[in-house]
């Protein structure tokens, strides 16, 4: 992905900006944000360590320090820096995961903290910080980004653990949930940014979106890889091929005793012949021919013997004179004066 290209260099201007303060406090900043030689953010109790004093004490010297860069003679002069960095986010979709702009800025670790700490003080942004729903995002809007958190809120509560879509229709849906936001092609084009923010919802490896505590993007097993080999190819598999499809797709190693044995135990699939697999979503009844024979039956009412053959023979993958042995089983079935067949 192409970066986005400041007029500017961040680091200069962070520098310019700490420049009035005192070295115990600029040093703090610099710790605080990593904004150094060393990239990495020390905590609150790390600096407050190094320097013997508590860590409510260190909070304190932060915040006194943000506000004094904002009252110096240095803040104003940067404010088309600030206003720059404003109209990236606004192109952006003024709704932001942190990582994701930061990283779209520049893939060096320390001018992203540098350009975060330009965000933290200017008032044209606002951070909502990480929880439960959500990543670390900010914006440049409040009312927008409540309008775009309470939408994904309520795309992710129509999805159920099953659920798996295309990208295409979950821009589509989400649009639906963005209606009394801007409908127009600004909308879509920010969609898939804004839907970035969320934790419940997720992309697989097949491209295939869904909520993240499903199975089916988050996979933990062979089980659940062989659930999405087996619906990608649309139609039953051997065991061996879903293990070959398994490695091949994913390169994770699959014997095929093992899936198998895995999905023989699985009620998300239906062994509809010797060794092929289905998935029960698409309608296969589980059991043996007998049991599939029954359930036509008492669904379809009495049946001939080609209408019994010819409805089985969709739901498994056997000689049809299988299905004949078993219409024979008196403790199962009878037959009627007019040839027909019923579930006793």
């Amino acid at each position: 992905m192409a970066k986005e290209t400041l007029t500017f260099k961040p680091k200069e201007i962070v520098k310019k900006l700490l420049a009035p303060l005192s070295d115990r406090a600029r040093d703090i900043i610099i710790k605080r944000y990593g904004l150094g030689k060393n990239p990495d953010r020390m905590t609150l109790e790390a600096i407050g360590t190094e320097y013997k004093i508590t860590r409510e004490r260190v909070r304190q010297i932060e915040n006194f320090a943000i506000s004094a860069v904002k009252k110096a003679d240095s803040y104003p002069k940067a404010i088309e820096f600030f206003n720059e960095l404003q109209e990236m986010m606004d192109s952006f979709g003024g709704v932001v995961h942190e990582n994701d702009f930061l990283a779209a800025i520049s893939d060096d670790e320390g001018s992203q903290n540098h350009i975060h700490f330009m965000l933290v003080l200017s008032d044209a942004f606002f951070k909502f910080k990480e929880d439960d729903d959500f990543h670390h995002r900010w914006t440049t809007n409040k009312v927008l980004a409540d309008k775009v958190h309470d939408s994904i809120k309520n795309l992710c509560s129509n999805f159920t653990e099953n659920d798996l879509v295309s990208e295409p229709e979950l821009i589509t849906r989400f649009l639906g949930e963005l209606k009394d936001i801007v409908d127009d092609d600004k909308t879509r084009a920010f969609a898939k940014k804004w839907l970035a923010i969320s934790k419940n919802i997720g992309q697989n490896p097949l491209g295939e979106w869904g909520l993240v505590k499903s199975p089916n993007v988050k996979m933990r097993g062979i089980r659940d890889f062989a659930y999405l080999v087996i619906r990608q190819n649309g139609s039953p598999m051997h065991f061996v091929e879903v293990a070959k499809a398994i490695t091949n797709t994913f390169g994770r190693k699959a014997h095929p005793a093992t899936c198998h044995n895995e999905l023989i135990k699985d009620k998300r699939f239906v062994l509809v012949g010797r060794g092929l697999y289905a998935l029960a979503e698409w309608g296969y009844t589980k059991g043996i021919v007998a049991d599939v024979i029954r359930a036509i039956l008492k669904k379809e009412g009495p049946l001939s013997r080609e209408e019994i053959v010819a409805k089985v023979l969709k739901e498994r993958h056997v000689k049809e004179n299988t299905i004949v042995v078993n219409l024979q089983n008196p403790s199962y079935f009878r037959r009627d004066k007019a040839g027909k067949y019923a579930a006793i």
